[in-house]
């Protein structure tokens, strides 16, 4: 899924993502990751395997996600609002392909290394999440009153 400018430059600034998840009784639970992204603009980030939101994501493989800088003065931030599709990577070349792109991030997480994640034991796991729906976030007046709404992020 592509992009416009405004969103890609959002993704590309902001290493962390606030991840949304609801358990099969629909009860919900928020966790920052650190994330990364490929040229489809799929999601990826580690977690412990028994973490809530990895639970989540077994039981229903739904996510969203919200990126955006929390520092910035009210009314001048910009977001990133993905309804995503997500899975625990099992595949050897996904979890290499994943493990590189966390890697390359701007930071990236000295404490991981490769041979953590081949295991089936390991307690951490890589996750993809895959958009199906990409919202920014844009500005209006009703009623000369300002109003924060989302716009369907054009390709």
């Amino acid at each position: 899924m592509k992009l416009g400018t405004n969103a890609q430059a959002v993704i590309s600034r902001i290493e962390y993502a606030t991840l949304a998840t609801v358990d099969k009784d629909g009860n919900p639970w928020n966790a920052p990751v650190y994330v990364a992204y490929d040229d489809h603009n799929s999601f990826y980030w580690g977690s412990y395997k028994e973490s809530q939101h990895s639970k989540n994501i077994r039981a229903t493989h739904k996510v969203f996600l919200a990126i955006y800088n929390s520092t910035v003065r009210p009314g001048s931030g910009e977001g990133v609002y993905i309804q995503a599709l997500c899975n625990e990577l099992a595949e050897p070349h996904d979890i290499i392909f994943a493990h590189q792109l966390i890697q390359k991030r701007r930071d990236p997480i000295p404490y991981w290394k490769l041979e953590q994640f081949k295991s089936s034991n390991a307690p951490i796991r890589l996750y993809k999440a895959v958009p199906q729906k990409i919202w920014i976030n844009s500005d209006t007046t009703i009623d000369d009153t300002y109003v924060d709404i989302r716009e369907e992020a054009q390709a």
